[in-house]
């Protein structure tokens, strides 16, 4: 509950607050191409129900005044029940853009916070029990599991 709570308190922005070069940026730092003006990444995915890759949130998570994005890109064919994948890339001093994190499933930033005050983040989907991430001043790695915002084993 906390999670969600924090997820809809959070400023969320459209991705014409970005330039289309940031944009562009954002997507190869992903691991995203532009293809047929479409943003896809390695996913092979060309059935009606494929939807390409799209910002979905934009924000400044870790109050550094560089934006933070989540890239997101909707496949059962390539990310099974879950159906969809995400990529939160960064913007970093100098303007270039780094991969932070990639998972499928959704993601949901929580309260809690890693070394340079990126919050960790929740990957949910199919199940009872998901894997948070916390930033350790490298990347995001699992720091525990959790369900409604308790310990569980995956």
């Amino acid at each position: 509950m906390l999670s969600t709570l924090f997820a809809m308190t959070m400023l969320t922005a459209q991705a014409g607050e970005l330039s289309a070069q940031d944009q562009a940026h954002a997507f190869a730092a992903a691991g995203f191409t532009q293809a047929g003006g479409q943003w896809r990444s390695d996913c092979t995915d060309s059935s009606a129900a494929y939807t390409p890759g799209a910002i979905d949130m934009v924000d400044d998570l870790d109050g550094d005044g560089k934006p933070e994005v989540f890239i997101t890109e909707g496949s059962a064919l390539c990310y099974g029940a879950a159906g969809t994948a995400f990529a939160l890339v960064s913007k970093r001093s100098g303007g270039t853009w780094r991969l932070l994190l990639r998972a499928t499933g959704y993601a949901t930033p929580l309260s809690g916070r890693g070394i340079i005050g990126l919050p960790d983040i929740e990957v949910s989907g199919p199940g009872e029990c998901y894997p948070v991430y916390r930033w350790n001043d490298q990347a995001y790695a699992i720091d525990h599991h959790q369900y409604e915002g308790n310990p569980c084993q995956p």
